[in-house]
């Protein structure tokens, strides 16, 4: 059973999506929240599974209340909600650590599949539209900051994973490039995620991004 909390300040958008995930078999509502604020509180008594969480709400938004629930080591996964693709709210949240973000005039079969993706510990922006979203996230120039000291536990090779990753790379086309199976893609995907501390490929691609392994095109 896939737990949920459901985050808007609009009355009607929670009611909507509650209707739809209790009449879908493996999922269960927790709880409802209106503010970023009482998101935070939810989650801590909670638990739950997956966060579909609003950005623009009074007082603390969805942002700020995705930091501080992965900033408190909580094992629930943020799924960002938003009107506009790919806004600058978007990626504020992928930096604050939600695993993906559905926009939400989103069909409803995309939204389930959204939230059990999240759930799973993937990621909801596929492999293949992590192009779209770095072509546009690295408009902007890169922090100046020190290399981060888990590059240096990563081998060659998974480092060489990780910058395809940072690029954008299917696993196929990662295997393809290296001249491995794709079962061993994974198992060095696998493995690079666990040793930079990322949650998903998007936070990867980030990691990649801030520590000068993609460069903007």
């Amino acid at each position: 059973m896939t737990t949920v909390l459901i985050v808007d300040d609009q009355p009607l958008q929670r009611m909507g999506f509650k209707m739809l995930l209790d009449g879908t078999a493996g999922m269960a509502v927790v709880g409802e929240a209106s503010s970023g604020a009482e998101a935070v509180r939810m989650v801590d008594q909670s638990r739950p599974d997956v966060v579909l969480m609003d950005v623009r709400m009074p007082g603390m938004d969805g942002i700020e209340a995705t930091r501080r629930i992965t900033a408190a080591g909580s094992r629930t996964r943020i799924l960002i909600l938003t009107t506009f693709d790919l806004d600058e709210y978007v990626y504020a949240g992928l930096r604050a650590g939600a695993s993906g973000f559905l926009l939400k005039d989103a069909r409803p079969d995309e939204l389930i599949a959204a939230i059990r993706a999240v759930a799973a510990g993937d990621s909801v922006v596929a492999p293949s539209l992590t192009r779209k979203l770095m072509d546009a996230y690295l408009q902007e120039p890169a922090p100046a900051t020190s290399a981060d000291p888990r590059l240096s536990t990563l081998s060659e090779r998974e480092r060489e994973v990780l910058e395809a990753i940072g690029q954008g790379a299917t696993n196929t086309e990662i295997a393809e490039r290296f001249t491995l199976t794709e079962s061993t893609v994974k198992k060095h995907v696998g493995r690079v995620l666990f040793k930079i501390g990322a949650r998903d490929r998007i936070q990867a691609v980030i990691f990649a991004y801030d520590n000068g392994l993609v460069r903007p095109r």
